[in-house]
C-alpha cells in the first residue's frame, strides 16, 4: 500500500469513527428511531453526500452501530468469563452475567438499540448474528463443558416440551441434552430480562439491593441450567 493510500485509509478510519460517534450521541439524545444521517452529518459540519459514501443509509449506520454495541458487549462477557475459576462453572456463569449488567448499566443508549424497543422500519441483517451470540455461546460452552466433565444435574422437562426442546438442541448445542437446551434459551431470555427491568425502571420502588438481587437470580440460572458449584 502506498503512503497516500495508507493515509486516505486512515482518514476513512477516523471519518467512520465520527461518524458513529455523533450517532451515538443523536441516539442518547433521541433515541434509534429519530436517528438521521443528515443530523450527523451536520453535527459534524459535512454535507450529507459526503456522509453517504460511508454509510449509504440510516439502516447501514444502524447496523454498524448495533454490531458495535454487541461486540463490545460480548468482548465485556468474554473478558469477565476468562477471569473466574475454570473449575467453578457457577462462578464462571455468574461472571458472565455480572458482566452483560455492568456493561449495560454503563452504556445504557446502546444496551437500549439492541435489547430494547424494536427500531420501526428497520430489520437486521444476518450480518449482526455473529456479534450477537457471543454472549449465549459463552453460557453455551459453560454449561457444555460442564456437562462433558462433572455432568449436569437432572432437569425436568414436560412431555408436552420435548419436541420444541430437541429442535433447540438440534439448533443451538447438538451435543447438550434437550433439557438442557430448553434450559439455556429461558435462562438466557431471563438474564437479559433482569438487565432490561434495571436500565428501564421497572425495579424502581421494588428491588432497592439490586446487585445481591442480581446476583442471587442469576445463580438462580445457573442452576436452572444443571449447574453445581466446582471446589
Amino acid at each position: 500500500m502506498s503512503t497516500a493510500q495508507g493515509a486516505r485509509a486512515r482518514a476513512r478510519i477516523e471519518v467512520t469513527a465520527a461518524i458513529k460517534d455523533a450517532a451515538r450521541r443523536q441516539l442518547a439524545e433521541e433515541g434509534a428511531a429519530k436517528l438521521s444521517l443528515r443530523a450527523v452529518a451536520r453535527e459534524l459540519g459535512m454535507v450529507s453526500s459526503a456522509l453517504y459514501r460511508y454509510f449509504p443509509s440510516r439502516d447501514d449506520l444502524l447496523t454498524a452501530l448495533i454490531i458495535d454495541a454487541y461486540d463490545s458487549l460480548g468482548e465485556a462477557a468474554e473478558a469477565a468469563h476468562a477471569a473466574a475459576p475454570a473449575a467453578d462453572p457457577v462462578r464462571r456463569w455468574t461472571a458472565v452475567c455480572e458482566a452483560v449488567r455492568a456493561w449495560a448499566l454503563g452504556h445504557p443508549h446502546e444496551y437500549a438499540l439492541i435489547y430494547g424497543s424494536p427500531v420501526p422500519g428497520y430489520s437486521a441483517p444476518q450480518t449482526t448474528v455473529p456479534a450477537a451470540a457471543r454472549v449465549g455461546l459463552l453460557l453455551i460452552g459453560i454449561v457444555r463443558d460442564a456437562h462433558d466433565s462433572s455432568g449436569l444435574t437432572e432437569l425436568p422437562l414436560p412431555a408436552e416440551l420435548r419436541p420444541e426442546a430437541e429442535r433447540l438442541a438440534a439448533d443451538l448445542a447438538p451435543d447438550l441434552p434437550p433439557e438442557a437446551a430448553a434450559a439455556l434459551v429461558a435462562a438466557w431470555a431471563e438474564l437479559f430480562g433482569l438487565v432490561g427491568f434495571e436500565l428501564f425502571g421497572q425495579f424502581n420502588r421494588v428491588v432497592e439491593d439490586r446487585e445481591a438481587f442480581f446476583r442471587h437470580a442469576v445463580t438462580r440460572l445457573a442452576t436452572g441450567v444443571g449447574l453445581t458449584a466446582g471446589p
